[in-house]
Parts: structure tokens; C-alpha cells; sequence
């Protein structure tokens, strides 16, 4: 299904044609698979071609990593204070091998990979008619994820709880992290899958990925919302990114909600087939053209 290009200043821009009303549809979706480990850029491909929309661009997705902060921030808020105000109490005691600076240097140590890796990347990843971006590319990433995702379900321990976190188990989730920058992979996916290989349990695991992707998620969205804002956008442009952001950031809490409940009773197996499955048809549309 083609669709004409949207780009401004080189960034891919196609949400400013899809309106409020489409844009909302899509928020639901994204801020929804944001936060899963099953690919919201696999989403923003396929649900748009199903519904005959053209792409939303991956200006889109990295704004909404904002909304996807905020419903982080917002559901493990008790931590985030926890943590931070223990690891301050902490190092002004030098209590330097204290469990919260453990945590708080952790949060650090797994930013650092990434940061380093999208700097490389940053001409190609965002930009128009990327490469890293289609479909096919996209549909295999989830199909590898996929299969690394079952690996680890079936291989890993799940026994240790997030209080075990060492730096080195830090370093390890910061460059699985990396993986994220591979659309069709995903951020949650990558850690979540690269915490479960440490031997995390899954809701532990999951709590881990969250609180180390933070100021990932929140540098990519920054760093997006500060390159729209220099493409000189039209005030409806802001209008339909802030309704996406408002509707992704709503969805993003439900979702990381019914994850954490899901993750206490279930194993990934649902997660892992429905990822496979996804991916399968991404790739499958890639390469009869029905998604380009």
C-alpha cells in the first residue's frame, strides 16, 4: 500500500497529515506497545497499512516516548522517590556500596551504551526513507526478538528480585538496551528479555527494564520534541502531537498496570507468540508489497 512521503528538514513527519481523530487511534496503540516487550514500531507500521493510513513517521514514535516517561514516572513514582532520595542519603553517608546508590549508578551505567550508540546512529535513525525502518527490516526484528524472548523464558532461572542488582547486571541490560535502536526490536523487549537472561523473575525483570530505560526514554523524546520544534511545525502540527501524546500517556499507564498483574501469574509465552505472530505478518506484507 504507497502513500505519499511526508518529510520536513529531513525527519519524517507523516502524523501532521493523519489528523486528531487518526492520531488518537494511534496514541491507544502506541502508548500501549510502547511499554510492552512486542514492538510498537511494528505497530505503527501494520495498524496504520490495515487502515489504509499512511505512516505516522518515526517522529511519531520517538516523541511518544514522552508519554510512555510520563506513565513510567507516574506508576513507579513510590520507587523512583525511594531510590533517589536513599542513594542521596547514602553517598552524603558514604555509603558507597549501599543498595539504592547500587541502583541509582545502575540507572546511569545502562544510559551510557545507548546514548553512545543512537549519537552514531543519529543521521540514520529518524531520518526519511530510512533503511532501519522498513517493514522487512522491522518484521525480522521481531521475529529474532521473538525467538530470544522464548530462550529466555525457557533457559533463564527467574529467581532474583530487583534488590540483587548488580553493576555488572547494569552494564549488561545498558547494551541489550541497544538493541532498541533497531525498530521492530523495542526498548521494553530488549531489556525485559536481557533481564531475564540475568536471571530476574518476570515481574522483577520487567520493574528492572522500566526503571533503567528511564532516562532513555526520556533523552529520546527530548531530543525528538527538540528537533519538531525546530522544523517550524504549524500550530495544528502541536495540536495533533499533543492529542497523541495525551492519549499514548493514558494507554501507557493502562498498559504497564495490566503487565506487572499479568507478569505475576502468567510466563512471556502469550507475549512471545503474539510477537512471533506479528512479526510474521509484517514480514509476510513486506514481501508481497502490501506493506512498503
Amino acid at each position: 500500500m504507497n502513500h505519499p512521503s511526508y518529510c520536513q528538514g529531513n525527519i519524517d513527519t507523516g502524523f501532521v497529515a493523519l489528523g486528531p481523530a487518526k492520531v488518537a487511534l494511534l496514541g491507544v496503540v502506541q502508548g500501549i506497545t510502547e511499554l510492552l516487550p512486542v514492538s510498537s514500531t511494528a505497530h505503527m507500521r501494520v495498524v496504520p497499512a490495515l487502515l489504509g493510513w499512511p505512516d505516522p513517521g518515526s517522529a511519531f514514535s520517538a516523541a511518544m516516548q514522552l508519554a510512555a516517561l510520563l506513565a513510567v514516572v507516574a506508576y513507579f513514582r513510590s520507587d523512583i522517590v525511594t531510590i533517589t532520595r536513599g542513594a542521596a542519603v547514602s553517598l552524603r553517608g558514604g555509603h558507597w556500596r549501599a543498595r539504592d546508590v547500587t541502583l541509582a549508578l545502575g540507572v546511569v551505567l545502562a544510559t551510557v551504551p545507548i546514548m553512545a550508540a543512537g549519537a552514531l546512529l543519529s543521521r540514520v535513525l529518524n531520518a526519511c526513507g530510512s533503511p532501519l525502518r522498513s517493514p522487512l527490516v522491522i518484521g525480522i526484528a521481531c521475529l529474532v526478538m521473538a525467538a530470544l524472548m522464548a530462550a529466555a523464558e525457557r533457559l533463564a532461572r527467574h529467581d532474583r528480585s530487583i534488590e540483587t542488582l548488580t553493576y555488572r547486571d547494569a552494564i549488561v541490560i545498558g547494551l541489550a538496551q541497544i538493541g532498541a535502536l533497531i525498530p521492530g526490536v523495542s526498548r521494553s523487549g530488549s531489556t525485559f528479555t536481557g533481564a531475564l537472561f540475568l536471571g530476574f523473575k518476570r515481574e522483577d525483570a520487567a520493574r528492572v527494564s522500566f526503571l533503567l530505560g528511564v532516562p532513555a526514554i526520556a533523552l529520546a523524546g527530548l531530543r525528538e520534541l527538540w528537533l519538531l520544534a525546530h522544523l517550524g511545525l504549524s500550530r495544528d502540527a502541536w495540536i495533533v502531537l499533543a492529542v497523541g501524546l495525551g492519549v499514548s500517556s493514558a494507554s501507557a499507564f493502562l498498559a504497564i498496570w495490566g503487565l506487572m498483574r499479568f507478569l505475576e501469574r502468567m510466563s512471556t509465552w502469550p507475549l512471545i507468540a503474539y510477537r512471533a505472530a506479528f512479526g510474521l505478518l509484517l514480514t509476510v506484507g513486506a514481501l508481497t508489497n502490501w506493506i512498503r
